[in-house]
């Protein structure tokens, strides 16, 4: 334990010290829905006693902070980290690189947190987006969409060669699963046919999950049951292919 928390500690550093990643991860999805708020047209109903369109994108943008760094992020780091022999390194010490790995996974999932209390923070003091309005479906929706999105992450980072392969790879899985997550047209306008297929996506079916907790409701078997799918596929297969050095 000693170990895990002096890596967690360490790799938060690091983390913190590249200011470039720490605002597009912290800070970024704060700022996008603040200017997203600020289009006129978002503050409108998307139907007749439906919501406004902001707050259906508010589960979209904490969907993207959960995307962008499990994969972007995490592929790039844990690949760059076999290119440079650390992980190799690590294992004749008495701290395993599975503590690494573990310690990467913790600093990650706290920053996805403090970047979601961010979001919702915004969405609520400036545009007067209710908070979830079922928290603990809330909570069971993001763990299961987490557990999705970083087994894919970690699969991408044990195919990836190279930090740059990682970080090519997650953007051409990332950049698609942004539009089944109704980043550029929201679910509720997608044609039926585009709407079933984002419903078996990892980013569909996390922010279906996450819509139905704000609006008070419990996810969808079919979202959670998607997605642990997702999880345990990609996360067995990631498990078999991952490579230490």
């Amino acid at each position: 334990m000693k170990g895990l928390c002096a890596l967690t500690i360490s790799e938060t550093r690091l983390f913190l010290r590249d200011r470039a990643s720490a605002f597009y991860t912290l800070a970024f999805p704060a700022l996008l829905l603040a200017v997203l708020g600020s289009i006129p047209f978002f503050g409108e109903p998307v139907a007749p006693d439906g919501p406004r369109l902001i707050e259906v994108y508010v589960p979209v943008v904490i969907a993207l902070v959960l995307a962008a760094v499990a994969l972007q992020g995490l592929p790039s780091l844990l690949a760059s980290y076999r290119e440079q022999g650390v992980l190799r390194r690590l294992r004749v010490t008495p701290v395993r690189p599975e503590t690494l790995l573990t310690a990467v996974l913790i600093m990650m999932l706290g920053v996805t947190a403090v970047s979601t209390v961010l979001v919702l923070a915004v969405g609520r003091i400036a545009f007067g987006v209710a908070l979830p309005a079922a928290p603990l479906a809330f909570a069971v929706a993001l763990l299961f969409t987490a557990a999705a999105i970083y087994g894919l992450g970690l699969l991408v980072a044990a195919v990836a060669s190279t930090g740059r392969a990682g970080n090519a790879i997650g953007s051409l899985v990332f950049f698609p699963m942004l539009f089944f997550g109704g980043m550029w047209l929201p679910r509720d306008a997608m044609p039926t046919l585009l709407r079933t297929i984002s419903d078996f996506t990892p980013l569909g079916a996390g922010v279906g999950a996450v819509q139905a907790a704000s609006a008070g409701a419990w996810p969808q078997l079919v979202h959670l049951g998607v997605l642990l799918a997702w999880a345990v596929a990609a996360g067995a297969l990631a498990a078999r292919l991952f490579r230490w050095e």
